[in-house]
């Protein structure tokens, strides 16, 4: 039997499907167009995204400038965290109720507030804040230093201090061991700073009375203080060491382990005939790996004598900063006002010069721990703040002093 289909293709029958074939440039043509339209269409549609997120970005602008003006606080979830952390201490400090600081859930916070051992709970962090932004602020050699953030009760410093041995050899010459680079371990240990100011119930019961703000600038007063105290002059006994505790030798016969000083040629004061002469051999006393980096650390009196000096050509030797909140320059490196410099007199050194920053390492925990004691001193309440600093030279060779002596 035959198929329909083979009988028509017999017959001379082609199928319409089949009848005529496409002409070789018209699918060409048709792949184009489509190609055409569909470039028309991104463009369209990219030009429409370009013009939602534009008039996005201005709508944001424009509730960001009306926040501003209106003073709004910030709509974040961090801020909501932060500030029910800040209420249940203020609560905590105005009354000695502790149940919001027991609620809070200690894993959506920034800082912890467990209870400490010894009873103490962590300040929130915007009081926390508004105390490390003091302390910064404050004139201490703290703004020039190496600052860390320590866990533990010390923190440790290895300075590599001596030099590698060398030879000089050919390809016949025999090696022969030379001499190993000594490394010295540092220990810094933390001590506990404490302040205990008080205020009546009364004052507290004062709901107009900012109890966060005014806590945060007694204990930032007392710290900065006593800190910027201990980092120039302490002995390191239950506080940091200072860099003047130090032996203090002549920068000629200079060992680790002391600061190198040069005289100022004149006992308790600089020398008559050629005054400036002492500070240009400080500054080259130091070595030029330290100098680039390098600053001058004296008290107000100090710098009112400094800042009369001209060199040989009549030219002053100190410069005021050209910009707002840059450091004066004397011969074009800062200087860092600390009122706790000693005064110009007969031995002290009254001028430091170095790289800070590798020459002296302060350790701190980042916690600060306040306690409420409402039954020492009553009717009014005490509040114990206390936290660990630490402080030492750490390299003995970034550091050099002006001692005002004859020799």
């Amino acid at each position: 039997m035959t198929h329909p289909e083979t009988k028509a293709r017999a017959g001379g029958v082609v199928p319409a499907a089949c009848s005529t074939p496409s002409a070789p440039g018209t699918a060409a043509l048709d792949m184009k167009s489509a190609l055409a339209g569909l470039m028309t269409d991104l463009t369209t549609f990219r030009a429409g995204i370009s013009t939602q997120l534009k008039a996005q970005e201005e709508k944001l602008n424009m509730l960001d400038r009306k926040t501003a003006l209106a003073a709004r606080p910030t709509l974040s979830a961090a801020t909501d965290l932060d500030l029910s952390h800040k209420q249940a201490f203020g609560g905590y400090l105005r009354n000695g109720d502790d149940d919001g600081l027991r609620d809070l859930d200690l894993e959506s916070k920034s800082m912890s507030t467990a209870m400490d051992a010894d009873g103490g709970y962590l300040v929130d962090p915007q009081t926390s804040g508004a105390i490390q932004s003091v302390l910064r602020s404050n004139a201490s050699i703290r703004a020039i230093s190496t600052v860390v953030n320590v866990e533990s009760n010390s923190y440790d410093v290895l300075v590599d201090h001596s030099e590698l041995g060398y030879t000089w050899t050919n390809e016949t010459s025999s090696l022969t061991e030379t001499t190993t680079p000594v490394i010295s371990r540092i220990p810094i240990p933390l001590h506990e700073l404490s302040a205990l100011p008080k205020a009546s119930q009364r004052l507290l019961d004062d709901s107009a009375f900012d109890i966060e703000s005014w806590l945060a600038s007694r204990i930032a007063d007392k710290f900065a203080r006593a800190e910027a105290s201990a980092f120039i002059s302490g002995d390191g006994l239950d506080k940091p060491r200072g860099f003047l505790s130090h032996p203090q030798v002549d920068n000629a016969s200079w060992a680790w382990g002391s600061l190198g000083y040069v005289a100022s040629g004149q006992s308790g004061d600089f020398s008559s005939t050629a005054p400036s002469d002492p500070i240009i051999e400080l500054v080259y006393a130091l070595d030029a790996q330290y100098r680039a980096n390098a600053s001058f650390v004296m008290n107000s009196k100090t710098a009112g004598a400094v800042r009369k000096m001209k060199d040989a050509d009549g030219r002053f030797l100190w410069a005021d900063g050209l910009a707002a909140g840059e450091p004066a320059r004397l011969m074009g490196y800062p200087v860092l006002i600390a009122e706790q410099m000693p005064d110009i007199a007969a031995d002290s050194a009254a001028i430091a010069f170095g790289d800070f920053a590798a020459g002296y390492t302060i350790a701190e925990r980042p916690d600060l721990r306040v306690l409420r004691d409402p039954f020492s001193a009553k009717p009014h309440v005490l509040f114990y703040a206390t936290k660990r600093v630490g402080g030492d030279v750490s390299d003995f060779a970034a550091i050099k002093l002006l001692k005002f002596s004859a020799s």
